[in-house]
């Protein structure tokens, strides 16, 4: 791909002040920071395009050849960031990490940038009806994971020891190289390989934990379900996943709901589907009959003479809730209308059966028949 005009990529004018080139900078990497993108790789791709504009139009002598030559002139080395100069994610913090403030973890001293590690997530299979989702449910679990070492609390050190300053990077986490590039030579950093960016080492370990500050064990776990959820859907608990070695940042556990099917109703969204079931007498004189819905309780309905199969109904908002980031308001049941045939009679019913059948009230003229055949057509449709 092409690489665009350093001006283009931070949206600036040629004429632009090394103000206005800094504040555009700032704004475009906080923007694309990998702390507010993690995983994107796209992102990345941005914040790495923007230092390497920014590395180039802020210093007044590579603003000027590149003015003059563009990206092919005869000191060509523009690109450093992710080119031939092989500059990582530290290189830029370690160059340019005034331009950020106090955002997010690049801010002023690097020698505070050291890692905090992260435990790993969990993950879990939920299973709940059609009732705990309509709520939402609180849920109670004991998970086997990595818990903080109580015999440490958690430092990896043996108690009465510590851990001691790294002697490769002194503390730092960190260790400075010199890299020779067409402007000069450049100061870069990355992390230490002794330490590897922590700025400490351990002589004396736990223990118990070996150094980790984790051991395994088990704890209770709260996790709150949010009414509205469907069946495939990952819920996210922060902060309840494997305990973080060195006293470092818990992993998450990602709960995956699995939905109990139930004879009542037919889940459609966030609507429900409830097939009533009438008798004949009641589908042609009509009647009031009741519908359960979802907490338990029932809902009359009136059955108009000469109700149909097939027709449907509606009770507003007494289906499931949309979740939060899925939609809004509460859905609905539909009721759908069977009628059921015997299909054995008695005698007595036989002969009352029989004295309708040549009755023209119940074979339907050419309109019901043509109203049937549009439903029965529309099913194909």
């Amino acid at each position: 791909m092409a690489k665009r005009d350093y001006y283009e990529v931070l949206g600036v004018s040629k004429n632009a002040t090394e103000d206005e080139i800094k504040k555009a900078y700032r704004k475009i990497a906080i923007k694309y920071h990998p702390d507010r993108n993690p995983g994107n790789k796209e992102a990345e791709e941005k914040f790495k395009e923007a230092a390497e504009a920014y590395d180039v139009l802020h210093d007044p002598q590579k603003r000027q050849q590149y003015d003059q030559f563009g990206f092919d002139g005869p000191n060509s080395g523009f690109g450093g960031f992710g080119g031939s100069g092989g500059f990582s994610m530290d290189d830029i913090f370690s160059m340019f990490g005034d331009i950020f403030g106090n955002f997010g973890n690049t801010g002023g001293n690097n020698q505070d940038r050291r890692p905090q590690y992260r435990g790993t997530d969990l993950r879990m299979k939920v299973s709940l009806t059609l009732q705990e989702i309509s709520t939402g449910i609180t849920k109670k679990f004991k998970v086997k994971k990595d818990v903080v070492c109580t015999h440490c609390n958690g430092s990896g050190a043996e108690p009465g020891s510590h851990a001691e300053s790294c002697p490769t990077c002194h503390g730092t986490g960190i260790i400075m190289r010199s890299v020779r590039t067409a402007f000069g030579i450049m100061q870069t950093q990355s992390e230490c390989p002794t330490c590897h960016g922590d700025g400490t080492i351990i002589k004396n370990k736990c223990q118990k934990c070996k150094g980790t500050g984790v051991i395994k064990g088990e704890e209770v776990v709260e996790i709150k379900i949010p009414a509205g959820v469907a069946d495939g859907m990952i819920v996210n608990i922060p902060g309840k996943g494997n305990a973080g070695p060195r006293n470092g940042i818990n992993g998450d556990i990602q709960v995956y709901i699995s939905e109990i099917p139930e004879d009542t109703f037919i889940r459609d969204g966030n609507d429900l589907i409830y097939n009533l079931l009438l008798d004949i007498p009641t589908a042609i004189l009509g009647d009031t009959v009741e519908i359960p819905t979802i907490d338990g309780t029932k809902v009359k309905i009136k059955i108009e003479p000469g109700t149909q199969p097939g027709k449907t109904l509606r009770l507003r908002g007494k289906g499931l809730p949309a979740i939060h980031g899925y939609g809004s308001g509460i859905g609905d049941i539909i009721v759908n209308i069977s009628v059921y045939i015997p299909q054995t009679l008695n005698k007595k019913e036989r002969e009352t059966i029989e004295s309708l059948k040549e009755s023209k009230n119940f074979k339907g003229d050419d309109t019901d028949k043509k109203s049937i055949f549009e439903k029965f057509r529309s099913y194909f449709n």
